[in-house]
Formats: C-alpha cells, structure tokens, sequence
C-alpha cells in the first residue's frame, strides 16, 4: 500500500542548480526531505549537515505485502485464531498511538503480521489522511550495542518496519532503548505516521511502561494454509491449491500436501508454496519440488544409510560435492585426503569393488565422461552438508581443515574457492554458526590475488547481512578492521566495498574508519579509501559520509580523520561529492568552516603530506577544467593557506620544489592563491571556529 512520497515542505526546496556546474551533476540531484540538515540552494536540494542523518529505509517487498494482504492466513494448525495482526492495527487506530511491538518465539510470522497491520492502517486512513507510505528501517546503528533512535527516520504519513529481534541480544541497555524507542513514536503520532517493532519478547522490557504497546505472539498460521492461500491469491495459481491440501481418501494423490504438519512454519508454507508455483504442475515437477523442499533429506538419508560400513563411498560423495564439476578422479583423490589414505593400496585391493562412475552414480552424482556433479539436482549438495553437520558433529574441525586443504592448492585452489565459499555460506546461515565464517577468514592469508580476497569479501558480505548471524559477523569485522595483518584489514574494506556499504553505510563508515588508521598507507588502506569514495559519490549516503567523516576530521593527529576527509574530497574517480561540498560551502558558512578545519588538521599532520599535496593538485586540475568553479577552490585554499604557509603541501603549491615540474593548472592557482583579492568578501571571511 503505498502513495505519492512526500517529500519536502515548498520552503525546503533549493533553487535550480546554477549553470557554473555541469549539466550532468545537475541531473542526478533529487528532492529529498530531511528537516536536521540545511538545503544547498547553489546546487538544488542537495543535503549536507554536520547534523545526524536518519537510518536508510527501503520499500517494503511487493511480494510481502500482497502476502500479507491478499494472502493472509489468521487460523493455526489447530484452528485457533491468529491475532497479532489485528492487535496491532488495534493499537494503532487509537489516537495518538503509534507504536506497536510484536515478540514472540522465532519463525512465528511476526515480520508478516507486523506489515498486515500496517498494511490495514494504511488502509483505514487512506480517506481521511490520504496514502501512507510503508517502509523499512535499516537497524543500521553507529554502535550496534547502544542504538541511537535519533537518528530514526520521521517523514510524515509514513508507516516503518524495524525488525531488531536479532540484534537486540547485543543490548547495553534494553529499558533505555524501548523508552526511545516510545518517544520516537510520540514524534510519528503527531505527523501522521507510525512504528512497528519486531523485537525479541526475552529481551524486550516487561515493565508496564513498556508492555502498552507490546503485542505477545503465542500461535502461528498454519503453515498448510499459507502455502495454499499463496499459491491461489500470492501466485493467482487457484488451480494449485489442491496440491497442498490432504485428500483425505487417497493421501498418496497429494504427495506435496504430506509435507507439512502441525510443527511445520508459516515460512515453511511459503516456502512449498514458491516451489510449486514455479512447477509445470505434472506429477514429476511435483515430486521435484517436493524434493527441494525437503532439501533431499530422504534421497541423502537413503545414500547415508546405504553406506554405513562404507566411509570410502561417504567420503567420496563429501569431496563430490565440494569438487562438484571436476574430473572423477580429482574427487576420488579428495575422499582419500579426507580420509588421510594416501592410496598405497595393492593391485588385489584396487581392483576390488565396484567402478569409480558407478560409485558416484550411487551417491546421486551425475557423471558425464570424465566429470561428476550434482547440477542436476539443486540443493542436493546443501542438503548433504547440512545433513554431514547435524548428524556427525565429530566431523567439523576435519572436514573445514580438509576444506584448507583444496582451497590452498596452488594449482586449483582459487578456482575452487568461490563455490566451496557459496556451500558454506549456506552452511554457516543455515545453522548460525560462526564457526564457519572464522574458516573462511583463515584462507584471507593463502592468497594475495585480488580476485581471491574480493570473493571472500563478497561471502563475508552476504553473512554479515544474514537475519540471525548477520550481527555476530559484523562484530567480528569490527574486531578484524583493528587487526594489524594488512590482507584481513584490506578485506575488510572490500566489504565495505559490497552491497553491505548500501544496507548498513554507518557500520561501513566504522569499520573503514579502522582501516584508514592504519600506520602505513598499504594496501587495506587504499582500499578503504576506495570504498569511502564511492560511498561519497551517492547521493543517498554522501550526507552520511560528510557528517561522520567531519566528525573524524576536526579531531587533531588523527590520521584516520585525515586521510576520509581527503578522500571524500578527492575528485579522481568521481567528482561529485566534491562538487556538492563547495557548491555547499558556498552556499554555508557552516560547512565552508568544515572544509577549512578538515584541510587544517590535515595539513598539521605530516602522515598524510603526500596525500594533501596529491589533493591540491587534483584540485587545481579540477578547477582548471571547470569540474568545480574556480572561485570555490581558490575560496576554500586561501582561507587554509594563509595559515599553513610552512606546512609542506602548501609551500610546495605556493613556491614550487627543486627538480619538480607544474603544469599549467598547478601554476596557474599558484599564481591567484598570491594575490588573493581582500575586497572579495567570501574569500576575506576569518574562521568562524578553531581548526
């Protein structure tokens, strides 16, 4: 249920950008409201502030809300009503009101009935309020230990999800941030909007200023009729239904429908329900999605059971599956790595049994000539892991040293890596287990081969943002970005390089912050220097950037400070944020004073001399081939220079050095930086604050 966004008041709207930029800058700039920052009126609606910038927040999936719309299921396995939904919306309708908490046990439906009620409020007061957006919060807190809900979005008519019920175990203070959590609320109340939270109830405060709004979920649907009702309303698959629905007469004639019972989840439903939409609907396509749907687990407990006295054949079908693609022989060499035979076996013994392909064939493989997979079968491989991990817990710390070993041989073993990674991605979410992850962080030092260390990055990535592990992962990156070994810092940065900057900015702001400080500027450090610059050059997390890294730039001696602060600025890969700083600058005292204390403490410290020397020049190319206007840069520079006149970066600049060739931009800004005009008002200004 959404509407047109509203997004700013008409006394916050900017004038258009001025012609001095280009065109193209011009072009990417959107409207967006956000009442603690100042609007830039040189370039737009453009927000910079040294104040907090909300969470980022996304829309609601289409598929979840015409779940939880049209394909809302209110009964339990027992035929008990389901109320949690209609609790919230209860509480919601009561003026006022605009906070509703939903805890309960894990896999209960919360996050489903959370959007429900917040899909009928939208609902009730679309005709007298008019349309309510829906989003969702991203839990992305500075420091996750002691969330600050100032920085909680408020948009007006604006109806927010935030699902903390996995993070909320890492908790200073839980009391404090429920109170927060109630003030922040009052705020939506007052301009039409409102806050669902999914919480953890073991966490979650008891006292009764605290449990007004709380709603205890004690059942869930069933999971039977929310695969039923998403197949005829969810996939508009009517004729499917029956498929999940017992004939009670001939229970074989619907084998998908034997799949679920009473302890079965409403994730679970869904889960089928997906499976068999995506079906041709023929008796074979729904046994194969049954199977997936079980994860194999029969086909798995069968090749399992077959094999009992046979851990050769088990230990063939574990290296087939991690070596899945590869030549036979390659996996039959694997099983006995695993098993620590070295295969000095006589001729007598080699020569016993049956023959390697039929050996695989047995453990479900695919042979085609020379090569073996299970690509035929997907999931199959997931589900023998998981299957390998529940049932013999023994095998853990030999299986993921094993593991070591394919994935640091020279010859192959950066081949193997990504799809050995992708199995234990799976293995690690699906079981929670961070045991995993500190595997896959040991093959960091096997190699120095860019290619390698961003695909471990790219896996790190997708567990830091997994629901339950998610939070420990990124825990164990902020442990890991204060690491002194420069290849597991540099992957941290190339995290911070992922999807995971887009979802959680301010957590990767952190973590790159760690990195920057780094003695040497090594390889992590220009990594998370990379990073940094392309999280400036979006329009949605410069803000962001700016307000974080400012707050590190004022602080003398801090290298990290430094080196963000010059990389924010940086107009080498992307010039925009630069371009917003100084049409901002311009624009505002406040932050033409921030430019000139980040370049000031930079320039008392000698660590980053390079750097700023680096940056000047790039500024004067800049200026010189009107990326920026010129008065913006010589406006900033002769404010910063004047009193820096002994700072190296700047006597180089102003004087030139032996032995160094400047080209004409370089000279040129040299040249107006001496005779820097005092009648021009702007660039005669005195610092309004200390650098």
């Amino acid at each position: 249920m959404s509407g047109p966004t509203s997004t700013t008041d008409a006394k916050d709207e900017g004038p258009d950008a001025p012609e001095e930029y280009p065109e193209a800058l011009q072009s990417r700039l959107n409207v967006s409201g956000n009442h603690n920052a100042f609007v830039v009126a040189a370039l737009g609606s453009v927000f910079l502030s040294t104040g907090k910038q909300p969470l980022t927040v996304t829309d609601l999936s289409e598929f979840e809300l015409k779940a939880a719309s049209q394909g809302w299921v209110s009964k339990d396995a027992d035929d008990l009503p389901v109320t949690a939904a209609d609790e919230a919306i209860k509480i919601l309708s009561v003026p006022g009101s605009a906070l509703a908490v939903i805890a309960g046990p894990p896999e209960h439906g919360k996050r489903a009935a959370g959007i429900r009620a917040l899909w009928r409020t939208a609902l009730s007061r679309q005709a007298r309020e008019g349309s309510m957006e829906l989003k969702e919060i991203e839990p992305d807190w500075e420091d996750p230990a002691e969330p600050d809900c100032s920085v909680l979005p408020d948009a007006a008519h604006t109806g927010y999800l935030l699902d903390v019920e996995d993070e909320m175990a890492g908790w200073v203070n839980p009391d404090r941030v429920a109170g927060a959590l109630a003030v922040h609320a009052e705020r939506l109340a007052k301009i039409g909007s409102c806050l669902v939270v999914i919480a953890d109830e073991r966490v979650w405060p008891q006292v009764a200023t605290h449990t007004a709004a709380l709603i205890r979920v004690k059942n869930r649907p069933s999971a039977q009729l929310v695969a039923r009702t998403h197949l005829e309303y969810v996939y508009d698959l009517p004729g499917r239904a029956n498929q999940v629905t017992v004939d009670r007469a001939n229970p074989e004639a619907t084998p998908a429908a034997q799949l679920l019972n009473a302890e079965s989840t409403p994730a679970d439903g869904a889960r089928l329900a997906a499976l068999l939409a995506t079906s041709d609907g023929s008796p074979a396509s729904v046994k194969t999605a049954a199977s997936r749907f079980q994860e194999w687990s029969t086909d798995v407990s069968a090749v399992f059971a077959a094999t009992t006295q046979m851990p050769e054949d088990r230990a063939l079908l574990i290296a087939a599956v991690f070596l899945s693609g590869e030549d036979a022989l390659t996996m039959q060499e694997g099983a006995q790595a695993l098993l620590g035979d070295h295969g000095r076996d006589g001729v007598r013994e080699i020569l016993t049994g049956p023959d390697l392909s039929d050996r695989l064939k047995s453990v479900k493989a695919k042979v085609s000539g020379r090569q073996a997979s299970f690509d035929h079968r997907p999931g199959y491989a997931r589900a023998v892991l998981l299957h390998l991990w529940r049932q013999r817990p023994d095998i853990h710390t030999h299986l993921l040293s094993w593991l070591d070993l394919l994935v640091t041989d020279r010859a192959r073993g950066t081949k193997r890596l990504e799809k050995i990674s992708d199995l234990l991605v799976e293995l690690a979410i699906a079981e929670n287990d961070i045991r995993v992850v500190e595997t896959i962080k040991s093959w960091i030092g096997v190699s120095n081969d860019d290619r390698h260390l961003r695909l471990i990055a790219s896996v790190l990535s997708r567990t830091a943002q997994a629901d339950r592990l998610g939070p420990s992962v990124r825990t164990k990156l902020l442990e890991w970005a204060q690491d002194g070994e420069e290849p597991l810092a540099r992957v941290v940065a190339l995290v911070c390089q992922t999807d995971f900057a887009r979802h959680y900015p301010r957590q990767a702001l952190v973590r790159i912050q760690h990195v920057l400080g780094r003695t040497e500027r090594d390889t992590a450090v220009m990594e998370a220097d990379a990073a940094l610059r392309a999280m400036a050059a979006t329009e949605e997390q410069l803000p962001t950037v700016w307000r974080m890294v400012n707050a590190w730039a004022a602080k003398r001696g801090n290298t990290a400070g430094s080196r963000a602060f010059l990389a924010v600025i940086n107009p080498q890969t992307d010039p925009y944020a630069l371009q917003v700083t100084l049409a901002s600058a311009a624009a505002d005292p406040v932050v033409a004073d921030a430019l000139v204390t980040g370049w000031s403490t930079a320039l008392e410290n000698r660590a980053v001399d390079q750097e700023c020397r680096a940056l000047i020049d790039r500024w004067a190319h800049a200026r010189a081939d009107g990326t920026v206007p010129r008065e913006h840069v010589t406006g900033i520079l002769g404010r910063v220079i004047s009193r820096y006149l002994t700072a190296a970066p700047v006597s180089a600049l102003l004087i030139g050095e032996p032995g160094v060739a400047y080209d004409a931009a370089v000279i040129e800004l040299r040249g107006e930086l001496r005779h820097i005009s005092q009648a021009d008002p702007w660039l005669a200004t005195e610092d309004s604050r200390e650098p």
